[in-house]
């Protein structure tokens, strides 16, 4: 069994030392009294920051781990998924830490196994192509195939004794319907369309089955401790403002239906600005990419639901001083503004700077409203 929060190298930061251990106990209650007071858009001293795909690919101990386990075998493993999970909150101090997975664990779940190829990319094991292949997805034991989440968040929440934050999170229907269609990743998603475009029927019979799967995969989760989820429509952008209702946003909606009002829920739609669906899924938060102006976007929201975002991701890739400048910039955009969790308009990408990171994360905390 792998030791959670083992000792690693110190990392060069921006100003101060980045951290090789969890932060202060106080700092750190602190940290997830800030996030859970955002997500329900209560005033907060600072501004909670997180980032998705914080944990993994640009930190050096998780390509430590790499070497030895297949990116499949950590998801799966909940020892070595709860290390991953660990390793950028011992690292960076994040007020929130979100479960090492996968979107795709719910196809596979139901019975459409992914891998990733040598080369690089997804490659599921067969693609959904006609009425029969949609038969083969059973999801009726999602919940019970899915037990390795459950148990990786459970060591979690024993290592963050209450310090930061927990996020589960799944894909949407919308977004898992196209890499299923497509059998993998694709450059032009037109698999899930033209099912949309040309069998109604079929299509709703998909979707129905995957947001039933999605939801259970969040109540697992949230059965063994998430604070808060995610639902990640990363392809949402895909779609024409005409039909982003049908074939997205009314089935995020059924699952936000389906999560305890307790347990937040924030929905980050990549490439969509569809502001009025989006909120009519009842999320608590909707997520902001990069491509547009985060305060203009919180201003067209109800005072109720937040904001999540949205530091360019190549920010991360240039010097601590402009990562440090640009974040300065959207702190002060949303000043005096409840509902804000600083993060990315997207993903921390593989050649992320540690220093750019440390220094988007101290300037985020040292901000006061």
């Amino acid at each position: 069994m792998i030791a959670l929060f083992r000792k690693h190298v110190t990392t060069p930061s921006f100003s101060t030392p980045a951290s090789t251990a969890l932060p202060s106990e106080e700092k750190q209650s602190s940290s997830r009294d800030l996030f859970l007071a955002a997500c329900r858009c209560e005033p907060v001293e600072r501004t909670p920051v997180w980032m998705m795909r914080q944990a993994g690919r640009a930190l050096p101990e998780y390509r430590a781990l790499k070497e030895k386990h297949s990116f499949v075998e950590m998801v799966k493993t909940p020892e070595l998924a709860a290390e991953v999970t660990l390793q950028p909150v011992r690292r960076f101090g994040f007020d929130a830490a979100i479960l090492f997975s996968d979107i795709l664990v719910v196809p596979e779940a139901m019975g459409q196994t992914y891998r990733f190829r040598e080369t690089g990319g997804i490659e599921m094991d067969f693609a959904l192509r006609s009425p029969a292949e949609i038969d083969r997805l059973d999801g009726s034991c999602v919940t019970e195939r899915l037990a390795y989440m459950g148990d990786a968040l459970r060591l979690i929440k024993r290592e963050l004794a209450g310090n930061a934050a927990l996020i589960g999170f799944a894909g949407s229907p919308w977004t898992l319907a196209n890499f299923m269609i497509e059998g993998g990743g694709s450059r032009e998603w037109h698999g899930a369309k033209q099912l949309f475009y040309n069998n109604q029927a079929e299509f709703s019979r998909l979707m129905e089955k995957l947001t039933a799967a999605v939801a259970a995969c969040l109540q697992v989760q949230i059965d063994a401790g998430a604070e808060v989820v995610q639902i990640f429509d990363t392809l949402g952008g895909l779609l024409a403002p005409d039909d982003f209702e049908e074939a997205s946003s009314r089935w995020i909606r059924q699952i936000v239906a389906s999560i305890p009002s307790t347990t937040p829920v924030i929905v980050f739609a990549k490439g969509a600005s569809h502001w009025d669906a989006l909120v009519e899924t009842g999320a608590n938060v909707l997520g902001v990419d990069w491509t547009q102006r985060i305060a203009e976007v919180r201003g067209q929201l109800p005072d109720n639901v937040g904001v999540q975002g949205n530091l360019d991701p190549a920010l991360l890739c240039a010097s601590p001083e402009a990562a440090a400048a640009a974040t300065a910039r959207i702190l002060e955009s949303m000043r005096k503004k409840t509902g804000h969790i600083f993060n990315l308009g997207h993903g921390v990408t593989p050649d992320a700077r540690l220093e750019s990171i440390a220094a988007v994360v101290e300037t985020v905390q040292k901000f006061r409203h």
